[in-house]
């Protein structure tokens, strides 16, 4: 198979600037260079290749559309097409750095006291910590209003109780963002590892994102000085205001995966011949495919960038992200699909990565707000009725 070398069936680079172009070419380098090569193996021995965060700290990568602290100023444009390339590589490394960026250093940069924000987003952007965002829990997702997590005043001091579940990056985190229940509302606690009372577990036997580490945290009588609390935000506006920064990275990173299958397919398509030694692709119903495929994928691109323009100039709002999420996660998931069904046999073997993708976006269209749930603030949005209830 050739290397990958993009898919713009529109043109739509031509709406890109240099700088954009630069980015994104950095980054689709760095993923033929060092994750390729790497990540089938990791995903078949289920970890996450740990080796590639001090270059992703290099490269800017951690915190890229944030300002100050080291961190490298991106437009969202650029942040959008960074997730992109990432998870053409992998699902999980664009989750990673998400997470990193989107869930751990957005809310310390923008609610966290200037002694937060001076320790921990220097070490976070260069790689040299792990951080994780808690706020689902086993008995909650898409409600995180019912969250059972607590912490309670004693002196100083902050007391949390509770459980988080499907935490990415979890036991591998210095620090550990948590969402818990107060007298005065739902405040975000920074947990540092090896705290007493906080433990984590990770999670075994996934068939999805194998390449990412996913944990359980558990909190008793954990005890976190009272420099411990986000001032700068109180209820859920806190952690739904980060959602929103990841959601927006996913609506990006997930046409990476689309690509990567779809290329995968068109060019197995040309090579593979059945019926009188002529290549499939010569085949009307494979070429319905493939139309249909990469009709998709330009209007996933023209959502994506679309919506970063407006991110760029301060006006996409949630209901906009849920859009750009919900549309372009399902359209990935179906285009794996079909590009495994174009191979065949061969299609659920992990010498190609589409069984991989579509294994990982099983996942991706779950988390951060269901289908379904996006559909219901995209429901409220057109019509001012609010149905989650």
């Amino acid at each position: 198979m050739q290397s990958f070398r993009g898919v713009d069936y529109l043109l739509i680079d031509s709406q890109l600037d240099s700088q954009e172009h630069l980015v994104r070419q950095t980054a689709r380098e760095f993923v033929e260079g060092a994750v390729i090569p790497v990540i089938r193996d990791a995903y078949r021995e289920g970890r996450f290749p740990t080796q590639l965060i001090p270059e992703l700290g290099r490269l800017g990568f951690l915190g890229a559309n944030l300002e100050g602290y080291g961190c490298a100023g991106m437009s969202n444009v650029e942040y959008g097409l960074i997730m992109q390339e990432l998870e053409r590589g992998d699902s999980g490394l664009r989750s990673f750095v998400s997470v990193q960026g989107a869930l751990v250093m957005y809310p310390i940069w923008k609610y966290g006291s200037d002694d937060q924000k001076n320790r921990w987003l220097p070490a976070l952007h260069k790689g040299e910590a792990v951080g994780c965002f808690g706020l689902t829990e086993p008995d909650f997702g898409s409600n995180p209003a019912a969250m059972r997590t607590t912490a309670a005043r004693d002196g100083a001091d902050w007391v949390l109780n509770g459980e988080k579940t499907w935490i990415t990056n979890g036991s591998s985190a210095d620090v550990s963002l948590v969402w818990a229940r107060t007298d005065s509302g739902i405040r975000g606690f920074l947990v540092e590892k090896g705290t007493r009372g906080y433990a984590t577990s990770d999670i075994h036997g996934k068939m999805s994102m194998r390449a990412s580490v996913t944990s359980s945290l558990s909190f008793a009588d954990c005890r976190v000085p009272g420099a411990a609390l986000l001032p700068g935000v109180s209820g859920l506006k806190g952690p739904l205001s980060c959602l929103s920064q990841a959601r927006y990275g996913i609506g990006w990173g997930v046409i990476g995966a689309a690509m990567d299958c779809y290329e995968t397919a068109r060019q197995y398509t040309m090579l593979r011949k059945q019926f009188d030694d002529r290549p499939i692709a010569s085949h009307q119903l494979v070429q319905e495919k493939l139309a249909d495929m990469i009709t998709e994928i330009t209007k996933a691109q023209l959502l994506a960038l679309h919506a970063g323009r407006l991110k760029d100039q301060g006006k996409l709002e949630p209901a906009h992200i849920s859009m750009l999420k919900r549309n372009n996660a399902a359209i990935a998931l179906d285009i794996a699909r079909a590009s495994r069904d174009l191979l065949g046999a061969n299609g659920v073997t992990d010498e190609y990565p589409i069984m991989r993708h579509l294994c990982n976006l099983e996942t991706v269209k779950t988390y951060e707000g269901t289908d379904h749930i996006h559909a219901l603030v995209i429901g409220e949005r057109v019509t001012g009725i609010a149905a989650y209830r």
